[in-house]
């Protein structure tokens, strides 16, 4: 089931129908307010469309709520943003958002969108365990495997490999990093997220790989993990 929350009542008409069409359950909201009364009746989506522009609460506090809660913050949500808004961009994804269109958008675009988000999300297995590629972390237990072999990594280490494996394909800037996993902000030096990315790259051996440097950005996780 498809949760798609949108003030616009075409649009969200568009989206409903494409998903259904495409082979999902799919569901309508204009605002938050109805959203979470589907919620707590007990009706659990497989990910949340939401747009960042609704009326009353905005699609941000919407998502921060949901990353809030026990019950919910484990669903996958899609933030529809403003053309040209970097600061919306990167505020959804910093709030705990999985990923992110830029309105106007196609429906087939949407569509590749979803499809991609709920693969990732398998990966984020319930009992605390995160597999990619060859690669698994146990966060209950702190443990780090790579081809069967236990790494030893440092707490800000498997932070950051817990924050990349949760997802996948995702590019987070080293300031956003900065203030993920060391809680400072930006004006803080960057070239501690470059030295920790490199010592996690040479434990991780031949999987370091998997880490990836988009020039001028920051890193990511290959989302096949290869």
């Amino acid at each position: 089931m498809i949760f798609t929350v949108e003030d616009d009542e075409s649009i969200r008409e568009i989206e409903v129908y494409t998903l259904t069409s495409m082979g999902f359950q799919a569901r309508g909201f204009s605002d938050g307010t109805s959203l979470f009364e589907a919620l707590e009746s007990g009706q659990l989506p497989d990910l949340v469309m939401l747009d960042i522009m609704l009326p009353g609460q905005s699609g941000v506090d919407i998502l921060r709520t949901l990353r809030s809660s026990r019950q919910w913050r484990d669903i996958p949500v899609i933030m529809a943003t403003a053309k040209g808004s970097e600061y919306d961009k990167v505020e959804s994804l910093d709030a705990g958002a999985d990923d992110y269109l830029v309105k106007p958008f196609g429906m087939m675009e949407m569509v590749s969108r979803v499809k991609a988000v709920l693969r990732r999300s398998g990966a984020k297995a319930s009992d605390g365990v995160l597999t990619l590629g060859r690669i698994t972390l146990n966060k209950p237990e702190h443990v780090v495997m790579v081809s069967g072999e236990k790494v030893a990594l440092t707490l800000k280490e498997f932070e950051l490999l817990e924050l990349m494996m949760e997802n996948p394909g995702i590019v987070f800037t080293r300031e956003m990093l900065l203030d993920r996993i060391w809680m400072q902000g930006a004006g803080t030096e960057t070239r501690t997220v470059d030295a920790h990315i490199k010592t996690l790259r040479q434990k991780l051996g031949a999987q370091g790989q998997v880490i990836e440097t988009v020039r001028g950005v920051g890193y990511r996780i290959a989302e096949d993990g290869k």
